[in-house]
């Protein structure tokens, strides 16, 4: 098979988008495109047309054409299995089926195209993997991104307890009617700042140590008890000028070029936006049904799953964080002793300021440095852990579909599934089946409700609550004109409040007498990536 083009044109022949995958000069493919609709004759059911030299295969799409350009030498079977997977990406990235939608989306499915074939040849590639390729998700840069945002916290902080400490030895100054510290702009140098957003004392002030007070020395002759006594001055170390002027070091940043993400919780977008916004609101919903203490711990659980459908795991990958937000000053001094009940082998590491050791030993969340408080109103990730499998034993919903010919065309579809982790109650389940383009499925038994959406040419399955007294349920349902590959991938998505990581927070203590004290604790499991393919 030699593929010379693909393209997205009206029902009138304007060619809205177009690729070409063969060296071709511009007015040769524009002479092919505009050929197109004076070959086709009403009332003829083939999806095809033949002139000397090129073949054109084509698919309606409601109001637009699909169309294929190859040569006549190409295997017509070929060429139209995968005609239909690219019908298939047209809805993926365009909203709605009509010209401006196709137009604002053209660069992706320009890239998935080009994902399709390459030099003219098709590739051996499935609709999810060309999901995966265009995406370009990159772990490595969610990584660095946390890392960044982390530090930049972290170096606010200091800046402001550096403020803060400056401001305390002027007023003790004043009071004792020493000099003014205005002339030490000079010397100290304020706060120095390097590329990674990190701050600290400029060189003169090191010998009194980092965290230490500056080092001032006076070299003025005793004053005559007769002459005038100057006053101190008022306006002595102004970091800036003007008391907002705290947050200067982040407009510093800002001013050499740094970017300064918001650090405001962001939910990350899955592969499909339904998906994004249903977690987005399950999760939403479940924080605001918990009411927070002063000190509020956050376990939050995230799953990457891809099975086959022909049974096996292809990845399986466990991420959580553990998160700690105080309120109240008076609170800043604490620990937290978890428990930890792990049997599968949950690689866990704590943050670079939490005590390693007296984590490895009994499990306790506390600072290497108990003079230090917790950061206050902020969301501190405290431990992370991680989990990888190829073992069917550790996946927590199983999903079997079985598409089968009807022998007339179609064909009859059973999709079962069944909770394996039956400590886990999940909720808002929902399983996108995905079927051919303008084909709507009979659907004759089902557990829970579904939804037909014509649009995204998606069976929408939805489960409220899948638990240990409610943990398998089918759903049959038959449709023409396709084959069994058109019902994968599938997605599955839920959310629950049950961690899947058997970690735990059992109390929460004072550094100095061990009191306990008060606190809420939230827990939650999300699906980032769930699919069968």
């Amino acid at each position: 098979m030699v593929l010379i083009a693909a393209a997205v044109c009206t029902k009138n022949g304007k060619v809205i988008l177009s690729r070409q995958f063969v060296e071709m000069t511009k007015a040769r493919i524009e002479g092919l495109l505009a050929a197109f609709p004076k070959l086709m004759t009403a009332g003829k059911q083939h999806t095809y047309v033949e002139t000397d030299s090129v073949r054109y295969v084509y698919q309606p799409m409601e109001k637009l054409y699909m169309l294929l350009i190859t040569t006549k030498a190409s295997n017509i079977l070929e060429d139209l299995e995968t005609l239909r997977l690219f019908s298939k990406v047209i809805p993926e990235y365009s909203h709605s089926l009509d010209e401006k939608e196709i137009v604002e989306n053209a660069f992706n499915l320009i890239f998935a195209f080009d994902e399709i074939v390459a030099l003219g040849y098709r590739e051996s590639v499935n609709l999810a993997q060309i999901k995966t390729f265009v995406e370009m998700d990159s772990h490595e840069e969610k990584v660095y991104q946390a890392v960044r945002q982390t530090q930049e916290r972290e170096a606010r902080q200091k800046m402001r307890e550096k403020a803060k400490e400056l401001q305390r030895q002027r007023m003790e100054l004043t009071k004792r009617g020493g000099p003014s510290m205005s002339g030490m702009g000079g010397r100290s140098g304020g706060f120095s700042t390097d590329s990674y957003g990190s701050s600290g004392i400029s060189s003169s002030d090191s010998a009194s140590g980092a965290l230490g007070a500056p080092s001032i020395e006076h070299d003025h002759k005793p004053m005559s008890s007769k002459g005038p006594q100057k006053p101190v001055s008022r306006n002595a170390l102004k970091l800036g000028g003007k008391s907002k002027d705290v947050d200067s070091f982040v407009d510093q940043l800002k001013s050499e070029g740094e970017k300064i993400a918001n650090l405001a919780p962001a939910i990350a977008a899955g592969g499909n936006s339904a998906a994004a916004s249903a977690s987005a609101a399950a999760k939403a919903k479940i924080s605001a049904d918990i009411h927070t203490e002063s000190v509020h711990l956050k376990m939050e659980d995230k799953l990457v799953v891809r099975l086959g459908r022909d049974g096996g795991v292809q990845q399986f990958e466990l991420s959580g964080l553990l998160t700690l937000r105080i309120t109240d000053e008076k609170l800043g001094f604490i620990k937290v002793q978890l428990a930890n009940n792990d049997t599968q082998g949950i690689q866990l590491q704590t943050h670079p300021n939490v005590d390693k050791e007296l984590f490895k030993s009994r499990a306790i969340i506390g600072l290497k440095n108990p003079a230090k408080p917790f950061p206050l109103n902020t969301d501190v990730g405290v431990l992370k852990w991680r989990f990888v499998s190829q073992d069917e034993s550790a996946i927590p919903l199983t999903i079997n579909c079985w598409p089968s010919d009807n022998g007339e065309g179609g064909c009859d579809v059973n999709i079962e599934y069944e909770l394996e982790a039956q400590h886990l109650e999940l909720q808002d389940v929902t399983i996108l089946i995905p079927l051919p383009v303008n084909v709507q499925p009979s659907v004759a038994e089902y557990d829970g409700t579904y939804n037909y959406d014509a649009r995204k040419h998606v069976l929408q399955w939805h489960i409220p609550i899948i638990d240990a007294a409610n943990k398998s349920g089918s759903m049959e349902f038959s449709c023409n004109a396709s084959i069994p590959g058109d019902f994968f991938p599938l997605q599955v998505m839920f959310i629950s409040k049950t961690p899947y990581a058997a970690i735990s927070a059992v109390d929460v203590v004072q550094v100095d007498n061990n009191d306990s004290v008060k606190f809420s604790n939230e827990t939650i499991l999300f699906v980032e990536k769930y699919e069968i393919v």
